[in-house]
């Protein structure tokens, strides 16, 4: 930017005349001096003008330090976004929902996600754990808003886990969310005028957005997995609902189609949770706040997505455990769950 006051103080500088002295060659000298005095005189001419067209402004600020306009809006804290800590490595990239990343994964409000808990298992030396799952997302809202961010980060090698479904029950439209998806996993469309977005889109089912998510994770040479989405603390005659029926079959549907590794975590932190007995499981949740847990309840929650992982036939990520992982028993859910004393629950899917 053109500094104002160094054009005015030139301005102002007394013009220099040189004193004519007379010799040989007087014709050409009255010459020279006639047109260095022009041109001097043009220059300062040509000044004036720029000065007089440019805006009155103060001294120039850094660009970080331009306030913008006042208003009665504060402004939004931007979320921390995780990243890889050493990009030269490979990463495990976790997605889905309040679950697994509960708000900005400090504990507000004592919730947790398991995604918080996870890296302990993994020699990160080795390798990279990034939690970039967002409370409040269903398959459609991630893959739409948020996954293309991540999978501009991903590279051959690299690992997804996804684990979606407790918001994906919502409404398809509506002025609050407009999160749901259609049920299931067929390729039905419905087209509606979003009422949030005011855009015109195309809602898939359930099955379409994980299989999207699988196709383009392995389009960049990534390994796509697909975890069950956690169980709620929902009992009934000793027995914890399960969602077969529902989201968490669902998801194993699309990891079978797509053959990748599927993590039914449902059923094993069911399982676990018909061990430990209702009262012991009541700490692992926080009250009145759905399937959102506790810190200990995501622990819980991380070490059974580790034990699914252990019981996999082909464990790709087997080579990155820590000596923690090394303490954990495999999931063997090749087994019927033994039968606890009465009826399980229906399966129930709420939103967050």
């Amino acid at each position: 930017m053109i500094n104002k006051i160094f054009l005015l103080h030139w301005l102002l500088i007394p013009f220099h005349w040189q004193p004519y002295l007379p010799h040989q060659d007087n014709q050409m000298n009255l010459s020279n001096k006639t047109i260095g005095r022009t041109l001097r005189l043009g220059n300062r001419l040509a000044a004036l003008i720029i000065l007089m067209l440019l805006p009155v402004a103060g001294p120039a600020q850094p660009a970080d330090q331009i306030s913008n306009p006042a208003t009665n809006t504060p402004a939004r804290a931007r979320r921390p976004e995780n990243l890889p800590a050493n990009p030269r490595l490979p990463s495990l990239f976790l997605i889905g929902d309040s679950t697994v990343r509960n708000g900005q994964g400090t504990g507000t409000g004592g919730q947790w996600g398991w995604g918080d808990f996870l890296a302990p298992f993994f020699n990160t030396n080795q390798i990279n754990v990034v939690n970039r799952a967002l409370g409040g997302t269903s398959s459609r809202t991630f893959y739409r808003d948020q996954w293309p961010r991540t999978l501009a980060m991903l590279k051959p090698g690299d690992f997804v886990i996804m684990q979606f479904g407790h918001n994906d029950g919502s409404a398809v439209n509506d002025a609050s969310r407009a999160r749901g998806t259609i049920r299931g996993v067929g390729d039905e469309t419905q087209v509606i005028t979003n009422l949030i977005t005011k855009k015109i889109e195309a809602v898939h089912s359930f099955g379409w957005y994980e299989k999207q998510l699988i196709a383009e994770t392995r389009a960049k040479g990534a390994v796509p997995m697909v975890c069950s989405l956690i169980p709620r603390n929902n009992w009934k005659d000793g027995g914890v609902a399960r969602n077969k029926n529902d989201y968490a079959g669902w998801a194993g549907q699309a990891a079978q189609a797509e053959n990748v590794p599927f993590l039914d975590i449902n059923e094993a932190i069911a399982r676990l949770y018909e061990q430990l007995g209702q009262e012991k499981v009541k700490p692992l949740f926080i009250v009145g706040a759905g399937p959102h847990t506790s810190q200990a309840g995501a622990e819980t929650n991380a070490v059974c997505v580790v034990a699914t992982l252990k019981g996999l036939k082909v464990n790709p990520l087997a080579k990155f455990f820590s000596e923690q992982a090394n303490a954990v028993r495999p999931a063997d859910l090749s087994q019927p769950a033994p039968k606890p004393a009465g009826t399980a629950a229906p399966d129930k899917t709420e939103p967050e």
